[in-house]
């Protein structure tokens, strides 16, 4: 009877680590609230959730001298990372095109309210393009995500009109956990969390529902996020797709060299200069 209820208590114990723990987020999310420099970005906040969501804008040299935007990049960034670290800088990746970027810090992340949440990422994306579309009105809209930022723009895609869409190393979260970290605990870590990733999150479904054309940036030498769950996300979307091999570059490797070329290539593919 004591080995009964010493196994019993074990189990029970780790049921309650797996699904009350909130195990996903503390393993997958690194949020930060540090101050950052914007370097002359300009913060916006949205209401969200009874909170704040936080967001920091840039607007291109084009775009600043005509005094408006022709596109607007709506941008998810990884999951260590912060919109206001990135955003007047990469105002000028899209080749002179006159863009007004609004970059988005998760909750939890800067000044957005938190917790950080997964199951917050989709409905706090969602909640930032409305407040983009607001602005942009019939102005073309294409959501930009790097890593776990790809979720975000994928589960956009999937439930909203966008012109277009820019992945640069989408993980296929939960056949990654498993397949990727799963032997090493026998999946009894990997089983269960899995099993809490949001379906908002899952870049296969939300894949195969959009239509909106899209750039593929896909690092050959990714660590973090193996090629083969990428594939499997390029392979699932239904849209038009343009896939560029970054060489050589790891996770975080910077887009330069040949690959500004093969993008500035395809942004003239999915955001034609009439635009």
């Amino acid at each position: 009877m004591r080995r009964v209820l010493i196994t019993l208590t074990i189990v029970a114990l780790y049921l309650a680590v797996m699904f009350l723990a909130h195990l996903p987020d503390l393993l997958i999310l690194f949020p930060s609230t540090a101050p950052i420099d914007a370097h002359g970005a300009t913060r916006k906040v949205v209401p969200f959730d009874n909170g704040e969501l936080e967001l920091w804008t840039a607007r291109s040299q084009v775009a600043q001298q005509s005094g408006h935007p022709a596109i607007y990049i709506l941008r998810f960034y990884g999951n260590a990372d912060r919109a206001e670290r990135w955003v007047a800088a990469e105002a000028e990746m899209w080749n002179d095109r006159s863009v007004e970027i609004w970059g988005m810090n998760y909750p939890g992340y800067g000044g957005s309210t938190g917790p950080a949440r997964l199951a917050q990422i989709g409905p706090a994306a969602l909640a930032a393009f409305d407040a983009m579309k607001e602005n942009a009105g019939n102005l073309p809209i294409v959501p930009f995500g790097a890593s776990i930022g790809t979720t975000a723009a994928l589960h956009i895609a999937a439930r909203r009109p966008v012109r277009g869409l820019v992945l640069h190393n989408p993980p296929a979260l939960r056949p990654m956990i498993l397949r990727q970290f799963g032997w090493w605990n026998l999946w009894l870590l990997a089983g269960p969390l899995a099993l809490q990733i949001p379906r908002d999150l899952d870049n296969i479904a939300n894949g195969k529902r959009a239509r909106a054309p899209a750039i593929f940036l896909l690092a050959d030498k990714d660590e973090v996020v193996a090629p083969r769950f990428q594939k499997l996300v390029i392979d699932a979307y239904a849209g038009e797709k343009r896939v560029i091999a970054l060489r050589g570059a790891y996770h975080n490797t910077p887009i330069e060299d040949a690959a500004v070329a093969d993008l500035y290539q395809a942004l003239d593919w999915l955001l034609p200069r009439s635009d």
